[in-house]
């Protein structure tokens, strides 16, 4: 590690994620921790972050002042909630830097004013940050595109631990959005998010979503393709955090030095 390189922040660093990602910044070449961020009154306030991850002291305690830890950074790795997430886009905005947005659960509100921030932050923002979904984002929208919704109808089935608190989840989202890209039609007006009672038969085109949660499981993602007489089921298991804490470390090393702009795991990817 050398001091020419990249200074990150791990916010909501005591959190699963945030311990995830401090492990990560600390076995990665050409980055290095120089702040961790956790809520006002969190336990863990003042605790050597890298003692708190597991990986031996770090020499950065944990602090509540994001906006000194943004000052000396030249990106944040933010894993957090939409209301947290928005208010950092605009201290990375303030201080120039990168902003690596895992976070999901954002309303179109939330997302407006992360899109305001990226006129002056260089900020990714993506519903997973593995290289396997992103590809297999890809194939969803191509299978979408070739398969015609009167012959093939699509339902995206998702799975997460029980902590979980938004659903679908982001993953689940990038890939119907995927499915509609494809379609040429918009998500919003065409998904099924809730099935109850007597429904009726299932629309044309549409895009259904369903949810389970429960246990420890990272996230489980399968997108079916469901015709007559045939199925094609394309899906993606999350085995480790560390996937998602590799591609998020991988994105602010790709950003550093970008022009300011909202950018997605594609374009770190070159997808």
């Amino acid at each position: 590690m050398t001091v020419s390189d990249m200074g990150l922040v791990v916010v909501g660093a005591a959190g699963r994620m945030g311990q995830t990602l401090i492990r990560t910044v600390a076995e990665t070449r050409g980055v290095r921790l120089v702040a961790a961020v956790e809520r006002e009154g969190a336990p863990a306030l003042g605790r050597d972050a890298g003692e708190l991850a597991g990986v031996g002291p770090l020499d950065v305690a944990i602090t509540d002042d994001p906006l000194a830890a943004f000052a000396k950074a030249d990106g944040v790795l933010d894993f957090t909630s939409p209301a947290a997430t928005v208010t950092f886009a605009g201290y990375a905005a303030q201080a120039r830097i990168a902003h690596v947005i895992g976070t999901t659960g954002c309303t179109a509100e939330d997302d407006a004013r992360i899109e305001t921030a990226a006129r002056h932050a260089t900020i990714v923002k993506s519903g997973n940050m593995s290289l396997g979904v992103n590809l297999l984002s890809i194939l969803v929208e191509q299978a979408a595109k070739a398969l015609s919704p009167e012959d093939f109808d699509i339902e995206v089935l998702e799975m997460h631990h029980r902590h979980k608190v938004d659903a679908p989840s982001g993953t689940a989202l990038l890939l119907g959005e995927a499915a509609a890209r494809g379609r040429a039609i918009d998500l919003q007006d065409n998904s099924v998010r809730v099935r109850d009672g007597q429904t009726g038969p299932r629309e044309t085109g549409s895009i259904g979503f369903a949810t389970l949660r429960g246990g420890s499981v990272v996230g489980e993602h399968s997108v079916i393709l469901a015709g007559t007489g045939e199925r094609i089921t394309l899906s993606h298991q999350a085995e480790d955090r560390a996937i998602f804490a590799r591609g998020a470390v991988a994105a602010a090393i790709w950003a550093h030095g970008r022009k300011p702009g909202l950018y997605t795991m594609r374009d770190v990817l070159g997808l």
